[in-house]
């Protein structure tokens, strides 16, 4: 970093890391050359390893193995001691499993501009912090340490989030769907063929009067608009304008399992959301699937994990909404049952269905659908709920490019 000097931008926060941590690299790649962290590789192994190169293929292939050291470091050697096209730009996510995480990875790796995405009522990994407030405080560590010339670019619609502009000395840029944010989604809204085959989304940004109309293809949700809210501010940081980034993200293709549209068997579509679960993030699948046209609407729910004390009432939450809408419901994990508990007066009760894991699930939901369905898949990344996923795709050959954990090491677990 001493050598190539590379300018850092920072993701974090609770919900849509990843696809924000994509987006921005979609943006800024129209202006300079771009390396991004791969997958979960956002803590002090991940980060390192993303700065000296890309390695992400090769370490979810094999694990942290002494081999594949023995080549991150060599390459590392290599590339401080010779001259390289070192990227100009490295898009970094940082993770956050226990208190202080970011703080440490802060002070190694200090970015120049800090967006965060979301903290969220009921966060993950609350059972390590003890409170959302405890999160919200570890989030802000990735602005704390910014100095008057960096830049943080903060969601307007999380209370938790926009309040941390208290505690960075750092200039300000805000997105969301709120008036007051700098970049502002409007018109959201869903595209569909002239069959009524769902396409994906389509939004406004706009900032002081400016705006455009950007369409996303194959993802869905109102985090997708947040997630491109966040690249257009940074790309607004680094002096693009809103025409300029609108063409840019004409090429963004939304990440594997995070409310990604695929079709499915049997002339379904099928939402697939199974990369990981919040109560935050299980809300807004949710949400999408209530929002969206469909013959029926099934939801196929796992457990959502690291929820500690709040587990109970999260899962009963998502039962009290998913109760709402839902033509059958799906459960899948010892949690899932108070899903299930919770929407038992609201949907038929042979409507319901509950099993251990997703195994046990994956033959029934392939029976149950039928043409024009829209089948939400949602859970935590220990229920493995791309199980389920895969059995009822339309093109399962090319599972490893559509599907997440496709890796040797996740396949063998």
């Amino acid at each position: 970093m001493r050598r190539y000097k590379p300018m850092i931008i920072g993701v974090t926060g609770n919900v849509g890391k990843t696809t924000t941590k994509e987006a921005i690299a979609t943006v800024v790649r129209k202006i300079h050359t771009v390396r991004v962290n791969a997958g979960n590789l956002n803590n002090e192994l991940g980060l390192p390893m993303t700065i000296i190169g890309d390695w992400a293929e090769e370490y979810y292939r094999e694990g942290a193995s002494l081999g594949l050291w023995f080549r991150v470091l060599l390459s590392g050697w290599r590339t401080f001691l010779f001259k390289s096209d070192y990227p100009e730009v490295l898009v970094l996510e940082y993770g956050a499993d226990h208190p202080g995480d970011i703080n440490k990875l802060t002070k190694k790796y200090k970015p120049h501009i800090s967006v965060i995405t979301a903290v969220g009522d009921i966060p993950v990994h609350v059972e390590y912090f003890g409170s959302k407030e405890a999160i919200a405080k570890e989030k802000a560590g990735l602005i704390s340490c910014l100095t008057v010339t960096d830049f943080a670019a903060l969601n307007h619609d999380d209370e938790a989030v926009i309040i941390m502009q208290n505690q960075t000395k750092a200039k300000i840029k805000s997105f969301g769907f709120s008036q007051e944010s700098g970049l502002r989604i409007a018109n959201y809204g869903y595209n569909y063929s002239d069959s009524g085959k769902l396409l994906g989304v389509k939004f406004d940004i706009s900032e002081n009067e400016k705006g455009v109309t950007v369409e996303i293809g194959e993802s869905l949700g109102q985090s997708v608009a947040l997630s491109t809210a966040a690249a257009s501010s940074v790309g607004r940081i680094l002096g693009m304008d809103i025409a300029h980034i609108k063409e840019a993200m004409a090429d963004f293709v939304g990440q594997p399992g995070r409310l990604r549209l695929l079709d499915g068997i049997k002339g379904t579509q099928i939402i697939d959301d199974s990369y990981n679960a919040s109560p935050a993030s299980m809300k807004l699948a949710l949400s999408v699937l209530k929002e969206i046209k469909a013959n029926r609407k099934i939801a196929v729910l796992g457990d959502m994990l690291e929820l500690g004390e709040y587990a109970e009432l999260a899962h009963r939450t998502m039962g009290e909404i998913a109760g709402e809408f839902c033509d059958i419901l799906v459960c899948v994990g010892s949690r899932a049952k108070f899903i299930a508990e919770s929407a038992d007066n609201l949907i038929p009760k042979d409507a319901i269905m509950i099993f251990d894991n997703s195994n046990d699930a994956k033959t029934k939901v392939q029976e149950i659908i039928r043409e024009g369905d829209a089948v939400l898949i949602k859970g935590s990344q220990g229920m493995r709920m791309e199980k389920i996923v895969e059995e009822i795709m339309a093109n399962p050959e090319n599972k490893h490019k559509l599907l997440v954990r496709q890796s040797t090491r996740w396949l063998e677990k």
